[in-house]
């Protein structure tokens, strides 16, 4: 990677503002590294370099200009392809939008565009963003930067794969049961689900919708900051307003871990197998929070109920969401997001009831936890990247699953919670595989959480290993699809 594309978000958008760095300097480094890697893991499927272009030189007569700056100013950025932006192919990865130009930005794309990023294109998904491997018939499957033959996760995956390989330092991804997490966990990299409402993105038709978030991906904490002070804040749909914004998350970024008090739970509390690999370099990197004067104990939450409300709500969501589309396009939506539609319609009067009462307690379960812990640390994915030919792993650590969701229980499971939840790269195994923890805190104490989870970064130091992406180890060679300026 040359200087601009291994320069952290922060550092970039600093660099653009002092005219050390322009920001068509910055578009051609990140055109450049995508042309260079790839082929090889497929993270972008759509680009429209004649647009970027107009923008980034839009910037530079901003820089010029003595006009007030937005936050990521000049910044290069592809968007996750769940995302409509308008003007550009989105395609949630579905045959039905194979072909679908929106005309109108999603609120997320018009904050990003608001806080300065010039747009370059789109970045893979699993088929409507369902399941943590990301692979579909429009546009293939994504595949490691470390290892370009495995999986990058999901549904977050092309993103994941794109900051990792160096392709971009952040981006926005949305996470339902871990797809900013697995991802991030997958590709040595940081996720962030925030607290409900703090990046409000209700989807069309329910407004009161709680459990997919939206939030942001990079290699570093300090950019994860960076992307929250730009783009959180309240929208009129999401009543009342979440006590966090932008504002939170100015200033240094100064973590402590010196009287924290840790929660090490390997399994939840739920008996989830976990592969011995994830376990032993997690296991290994506890003694970090120790050495910083944390107190580390093994505990966790009464999570009994976090199964049922997760599946419950998440078949709901689901039938609301795609529902009508399930009845029109059935033979052309994957077995798995009809299976979720249909659950949703299963549903009984009675079910959804039992669901309520199970949230209700596991609220109370959480603040009886939080009393006595500050911070709840856990396994990110409960699995290595696996092989990018299958749909998803069938078993873990020898116990084999019902479903494609059994694999992603540790982060659904904590998805039901609602509580904010940072993925962050714990450290490689012998192989050079990522393994990452999820760390948890409670309701609306974002910014702390990222100072926590700053803290651990600045003594281990992850980030600073990167992929190295050599020309033949993927999968396929597959060029980005080009549309046309408009």
């Amino acid at each position: 990677m040359n200087e601009i594309q291994q320069m952290s978000a922060t550092a970039l958008v600093a660099a653009i503002r002092r005219r050390e760095v322009s920001a068509r300097e910055a578009l051609d480094a990140h055109l450049e590294r995508i042309e260079q890697v790839n082929p090889e893991i497929n993270a972008v499927v759509t680009l429209d370099p004649e647009r970027a272009l107009a923008d980034a030189e839009a910037a530079d007569r901003r820089t010029v200009s003595g006009a007030a700056l937005p936050p990521l100013h000049g910044l290069p950025m592809t968007h996750k392809d769940t995302h409509a932006v308008a003007g550009t192919r989105s395609t949630s990865g579905s045959r039905i939008f194979a072909d679908h130009v929106p005309v109108q930005d999603d609120a997320i794309i018009a904050r990003l565009r608001r806080a300065g990023v010039v747009s370059t294109g789109k970045s893979n998904v699993p088929e409507f963003g369902a399941g943590s491997h990301t692979f579909n018939d429009v546009f293939g499957t994504t595949t490691n930067p470390y290892a370009p033959r495995l999986s990058a996760g999901g549904s977050s995956g092309g993103l994941a794969a794109a900051v990792a390989s160096g392709i971009q330092p952040l981006g926005e991804g949305s996470d339902m049961g871990g797809s900013l997490r697995i991802p991030a966990s997958f590709c040595g990299v940081v996720g962030f689900r925030p607290s409900h409402g703090v990046i409000p993105t209700p989807p069309p038709g329910d407004d009161w919708a709680w459990l997919t978030r939206t939030g942001p991906m990079a290699r570093e904490v300090s950019d994860v900051a960076l992307f929250m002070f730009a783009v959180a804040g309240p929208s009129p749909r999401v009543r009342p307003p979440a006590p966090v914004t932008g504002s939170d998350f100015t200033g240094p970024l100064l973590g402590d871990l010196r009287g924290v008090r840790v929660a090490w739970s390997p399994d939840l509390g739920l008996g989830l197998p976990v592969e011995p690999e994830v376990l032993a370099v997690l296991e290994g990197r506890l003694r970090v929070f120790e050495e910083a004067g944390a107190i580390v104990e093994e505990a966790t939450p009464d999570l009994t109920d976090a199964e049922e409300v997760f599946r419950t709500t998440r078949a709901l969501d689901f039938a609301a969401a795609l529902g009508p589309l399930v009845r029109e396009h059935r033979d052309l939506v994957k077995p798995e997001v009809v299976g979720n539609v249909e659950a949703g319609w299963a549903l009984s009067a009675r079910e959804i009831v039992a669901a309520t009462g199970a949230r209700t307690r596991l609220a109370a379960a959480l603040r009886a936890f939080h009393a006595r812990y500050d911070l709840l640390v856990s396994p990110a994915a409960q699995v290595l990247p696996f092989d990018a030919r299958l749909r998803y792993p069938a078993a873990v650590d020898g116990v084999e699953g019902t479903g494609y969701l059994d694999w992603m229980r540790s982060a659904c499971a904590l998805s039901a919670t609602g509580l904010p939840v940072l993925a962050l790269p714990a450290g490689f195994t012998g192989s050079g595989l990522p393994v990452g923890f999820q760390l948890s805190v409670d309701h609306y104490r974002d910014a702390d959480l990222l100072r926590l989870g700053k803290a651990f970064e600045d003594r281990t130091r992850c980030v600073d290993r990167r992929p190295e992406i050599r020309a033949g180890t993927g999968q396929r060679v597959r060029p980005v699809t080009t549309v046309a300026a408009r």
